[in-house]
């Protein structure tokens, strides 16, 4: 009997072979599992049943995968998808990121990873609904395609950033604590807040992990890294993102 701290994860997937391997491996793991054959039964089992998690295929009869996330994220931006796909090439990627996906995983795919990558967003949704919260009450993650501050600009549908230290790629982390902290301007966040599982980091991560990031956007977006004026340190509380 499906307990009440049982996560619930959907998968809509329309090869049965494949949903009903992954079915079998996330049910050893402790969840519950729903499939859905097509995009139309995913949409509706997503209302319904009210998962914690979508493994989500592409390639789906009645309505394609990136039109079902593009539906979900109207109404939903906080559930965690991962897309399943055989079509792992960078443009399906980009477009998954701009829709809304949280992780993408091309087909075949090794199980440990699959497994790791599902824990890891099941961490990260329970994050944001408990200690996380407090810091993204009233404001939520930032939701923008871009961002601008300074002389710097942050496209977070690529990625990429144009910044006093030139082109870079951030990563998936970067993005997250980026947005956290440009949802909460001027707002002073400690390293424990800013240190979350959502990122996968393992319980014994110390807090320095935090100040490391730090360092990389000073790098990145401070004219002097020695004097910033944007990333800015609180003592004894953690740091504040600010500017005019």
């Amino acid at each position: 009997m499906e307990t009440a701290e049982k996560k619930r994860i959907l998968v809509i997937e329309d090869e049965a072979h494949i949903a009903d391997g992954i079915r079998l491996n996330l049910t050893l793991q402790g969840y519950g599992v729903c499939i859905a054959r097509d995009g139309i039964e995913g949409l509706e089992q997503w209302r319904t049943w009210k998962p914690d998690l979508i493994v989500l295929d592409i390639m789906l009869p009645m309505i394609d995968g990136f039109s079902v996330l593009r539906t979900i994220r109207k109404e939903d931006e906080k559930i965690p998808v991962l897309i399943l796909s055989a079509r792992g090439d960078t443009k399906d990627k980009v477009k998954g990121l701009r829709y809304g996906v949280d992780d993408y995983l091309s087909k075949p795919f090794d199980l440990e990873e699959f497994l790791l990558r599902v824990e890891r967003l099941i961490k990260k949704k329970s994050w944001y609904e408990g200690p996380m919260a407090e810091i993204t009450a009233g404001h939520g993650l930032y939701k923008g395609d871009s961002y601008y501050f300074g002389d710097d600009h942050i496209d977070f549908i690529t990625f990429k950033a144009n910044c006093v230290a030139g082109k870079i790629v951030l990563t998936e982390q970067e993005v997250t604590l980026l947005k956290i902290f440009i949802a909460n301007k001027g707002k002073a966040l400690s390293r424990e807040m800013l240190l979350n599982s959502g990122w996968g980091y393992s319980s014994d991560t110390t807090t320095r992990t935090v100040d490391n990031f730090i360092v990389r956007f000073r790098k990145y977006f401070e004219k002097n890294p020695k004097k910033p004026i944007y990333f800015i340190s609180r003592r004894s509380v953690g740091y504040i993102f600010d500017h005019e």
